[in-house]
């Protein structure tokens, strides 16, 4: 029986800086990365000081820059890297690929010296609600983040729910994590109109729901303590969080 487990390389927003690490974890199998939600640029540097390596493997759930920033960083080292290029898996929301086409590789020659795109170097697969990754079959869901079909979250059945950066989505969640998941969802101690606050995360969910989820994408370490004061589960950087088998 594999062991499956969620490290967190990042759990805060985009104004939390290097302290809490940008948003960003990577879902381990036998205590090796499996799958990596996001690219920012403190979580990319958590990764690589944690395995030594860079991604195999990414889900992306939007375009905000604390989100994809690091990925001109993973360009460079996996392009110049005749094992890595063309073979790292970069799994995106279609309606987003545009979006992560015009923020991190639409930029006239890549290189200085010409002769090379930026989707060389990964094998960039656009996925609709559902898609496989090493014999697991993933879901796709809209989240409430800034603008419709620009952000989604990612359902490993049985496993794990992670929202992204989303405002309450009850009747969403409702369907996509109705197996007992953990459920990481985006929480603030003040919301706003593309992230959820403390008060409309308890005024949303049902006390059940609340215990399922750990929350992250909060401001600052005594943001964090004044969500966990609240009697919630807050993500900590760095944490690594056991998981169930996915179905």
């Amino acid at each position: 029986m594999s062991t499956w487990q969620l490290r967190l390389q990042g759990v805060g927003n985009a104004s939390a800086g290097p302290t809490l690490g940008s948003a960003m974890c990577t879902i381990e199998k036998d205590g090796a990365p499996w799958l990596t939600i996001d690219c920012g640029p403190e979580g990319l540097t958590h990764f690589q000081s944690t395995y030594g390596e860079m991604p195999k493997a990414l889900f992306i759930t939007h375009t905000h820059l604390d989100h994809v920033g690091g990925f001109e960083r993973l360009f460079v080292d996996t392009y110049f890297n005749p094992a890595r290029r063309g073979k790292v898996r970069v799994y995106c929301p279609v309606t987003v690929v545009p979006l992560l086409h015009k923020r991190v590789a639409d930029y006239p020659n890549v290189l200085a010296e010409g002769g090379a795109n930026f989707w060389d170097a990964f094998q960039l697969i656009p996925v609709g609600d559902a898609f496989w990754h090493e014999g697991v079959r993933l879901q796709v869901f809209p989240v409430r983040h800034h603008w419709p079909e620009s952000a989604y979250g990612l359902r490993v059945p049985g496993s794990l729910v992670w929202t992204g950066d989303t405002r309450p989505i009850p009747e969403v969640l409702q369907v996509f994590a109705n197996d007992d998941e953990l459920i990481a969802h985006d929480c603030a101690l003040h919301g706003n109109p593309s992230h959820t606050g403390v008060e409309d995360f308890e005024a949303h969910y049902d006390a059940e729901t609340q215990k399922r989820c750990v929350l992250y994408h909060y401001a600052s370490v005594e943001e964090g303590d004044a969500l966990a004061a609240r009697g919630h589960r807050v993500a900590r950087q760095g944490e690594v969080i056991a998981l169930r088998t996915p179905r």
